[in-house]
């Protein structure tokens, strides 16, 4: 049985949020919500980004990127949920499970490794003015992505290769809303030692790394910015601003989650409304509310549109 997946569990019991009806009714008001929020919220800052000739920066491109990302995100596993807020018997099938894990970790995997691309933007942005447009030039841009998506698929199938080989006897009982590698992993009946030390290092160490990484820069660009005085300045703190809110709203949960990824605890759930269905909604929020330049090309947009419809 250690040899090969021998899984006698064909589908797996999502407890979700709450057993009261009326709760269920109230999370899918919410949720729903804020689900069509993210979703309407990213495709609008794709739209304008990609229709307005001043917003055609490396920051911005990378930009309409993480919205896209944010979309997958928001979409890998919050239809399901919000489905089973309206039925009594909430269940994935393996596969179903096996798919949303590795959604989860190519969409999470590219996020980090996209932010980093933005940190180093702002780093030539702010540091090495006179080179900016040399060096951060849409060639390099679209390499970032590709290696953003490439090193989110790899981490994610690194993580797949070793669920899928795991032996189920019987328990299937998921104390959430959605699969994720450490519910799963507890539910096997063998040892599961060797791959808990992996996600460990695979996902825990790469998240708290890529954090520390991104707030050391960060660190060094406002301490730049702090020595000038100007306009320009104000400019670049309050983008900076926008950047770290993200960062350390987006790792903060995913450090929590797995870090530790076998203590969880009964109210971890609730933190991952945040980190799956909040999280993609952060990015129009607050890149377009704290943003001029996005701000500015809404107005346009919506002049031109309205202009078009008067015609």
């Amino acid at each position: 049985m250690a040899d090969t997946n021998q899984s006698v569990v064909s589908q797996f019991v999502l407890r979700g949020l709450s057993d009261s009806w009326e709760l269920q009714l109230f999370f899918f008001a919410i949720f729903s919500t804020v689900y069509v929020a993210s979703v309407l919220g990213n495709i609008m800052i794709i739209v304008i980004i990609s229709s307005d000739s001043n917003l055609n920066s490396p920051m911005y491109f990378l930009l309409s990127n993480l919205s896209f990302i944010d979309i997958c995100q928001s979409n890998f596993a919050t239809p399901k949920m919000l489905a089973d807020f309206l039925v009594k018997h909430k269940t994935i099938s393996f596969e179903g499970c096996m798919a949303q894990i590795f959604l989860l970790h190519s969409f999470v995997g590219s996020e980090m490794m996209l932010l980093v691309a933005m940190a180093y933007d702002r780093f030539i942005a702010i540091c090495r003015p006179l080179h900016y447009s040399t060096i951060m030039n849409r060639r390099l841009c679209i390499i970032f992505v590709s290696i953003s998506w490439a090193v989110g698929i790899v981490h994610s199938l690194s993580h797949l290769v070793l669920t899928v080989q795991l032996s189920f006897c019987g328990h299937n009982v998921i104390d959430s809303f959605f699969c994720d590698l450490p519910m799963v992993i507890e539910l096997a009946c063998m040892g599961t030692y060797k791959i808990e030390i992996m996600t460990l290092i695979n996902s825990g160490l790469i998240s708290l790394s890529c954090f520390l990484a991104l707030i050391i820069s960060y660190t060094i660009i406002l301490i730049t910015v702090r020595r000038r005085s100007s306009s320009g300045s104000s400019k670049a703190l309050s983008t900076l601003t926008a950047h770290i809110i993200v960062v350390i709203l987006f790792f903060g949960p995913c450090i929590y989650f797995y870090i530790w990824p076998f203590s969880r605890l009964s109210m971890d759930k609730y933190l991952s409304v945040f980190y799956i269905i909040c999280t993609p909604l952060l990015n129009p929020i607050i890149y377009s509310l704290r943003n001029e330049d996005v701000k500015s090309a809404l107005r346009k947009l919506r002049n031109r549109h309205v202009n078009s419809w008067k015609n």
